[in-house]
């Protein structure tokens, strides 16, 4: 057995003690590891501790167990081999908004190297001095949402623990609006209008079928939009999402017999420039009370200016802010 202590940093804090050791110490079984608190093998600031006990910064916990359970720490930098190449919209010492391109993966979806958002937010992290994970023992910055791979738009990522929790309060609270930019084939009967549907996901086929009314499996998803611009064979739509479940804008006007351009997972016709649906996340806002502590963003806008879909309204002489 071997005594090692483990200090409790500010990213560490206000988490569950097993929480903490199954991130601290992935090669623990979980039996094991409440095994041990219960035989005081495990403690906190040298006294008895409880499973749900929260941990505070500048505690320090106590382990008196086999050598080969710490294995190499937090000292994975597989991340390293991905990419560090980010476009940052806006960065400062709490949160990062970033752009991703169409065809990148928001975060892994298999094991072993794969380029993804969320290790090149790690890799630009390392390299800039804001992230080093020999220094934490649980905490990994991320970003707080996801987008589908082949949707390109802002993504907003949280670089200490207390930022990262509060951006997901937000966006669960609704209190960060999220703002699309769509191509769809035809023109829409309303040039506004506020949908529900139930949503349920076909993991066989990897789509979203929609529904009308409550079936077995299905959430309710909310989705409004309004026509920004037309053309002979499709329409331009600002779309807000005020439920994030997969596939949701694409889905949704699909079931309304207006598929995104290029989306021909969703039966649509035509085409457009790039391989890849017509969608772009091109606006996130801040609502202007109650953000905890990320309060100074209150209010605050986001736009982005560039990418695919963007350069191509442009070129339609399209103002991005009409």
């Amino acid at each position: 057995m071997t005594l090692r202590e483990l200090p409790v940093s500010f990213n560490d804090s206000d988490q569950r003690v097993d929480k903490f050791l199954m991130k601290a110490l992935p090669l623990l079984p979980k039996s094991l590891m409440y095994k041990y608190i219960r035989n005081k093998k495990i403690k906190v600031n040298h006294a008895r501790c409880e499973i749900s006990q929260r941990l505070q910064c500048g505690d320090t916990i106590q382990c008196y167990i086999k050598e080969e359970f710490f294995g190499q720490g937090r000292k994975d930098l597989a991340f390293l081999q991905v990419s560090d190449a980010l476009h940052v919209l806006y960065e400062d010492e709490h949160i990062l908004v970033a752009y991703k391109e169409a065809g990148i993966l928001s975060q892994k979806d298999q094991s072993g190297i794969q380029d993804n958002m969320n290790d090149r937010l790690l890799h630009y992290l390392y390299r800039t001095h804001s992230y080093d994970p020999a220094l934490e023992h649980s905490f990994v910055p991320a970003f707080a949402h996801r987008l589908d791979r082949n949707t390109e738009g802002i993504m907003i990522a949280g670089k200490n623990v207390q930022a990262l929790r509060c951006l997901n309060e937000q966006l669960k609270a609704h209190r960060v609006k999220k703002y699309y930019l769509a191509l769809v084939q035809g023109h829409m009967a309303r040039k506004s209008d506020d949908l529900k549907f139930y949503h349920r996901k076909d993991q066989r086929l990897n789509r979203a079928e929609l529904y009308d009314k409550e079936i077995a499996g299905a959430t309710l998803i909310h989705t409004s939009y309004r026509v920004r611009k037309e053309w002979k064979d499709f329409s331009l739509l600002e779309v807000e999402l005020h439920t994030g479940k997969s596939h949701q804008i694409r889905a949704t006007f699909a079931k309304l017999g207006h598929p995104l351009l290029g989306d021909h997972k969703y039966q649509a016709s035509l085409n457009w420039e790039h391989p890849h649906q017509a969608l772009c996340a091109y606006r996130l806002v801040f609502a202007k009370e109650n953000l905890g502590c990320l309060q100074y963003l209150m209010g605050r806008e986001f736009t982005l200016l560039y990418g695919d879909l963007i350069s191509y309204l442009k070129e339609k002489d399209l103002s991005i802010s009409s």
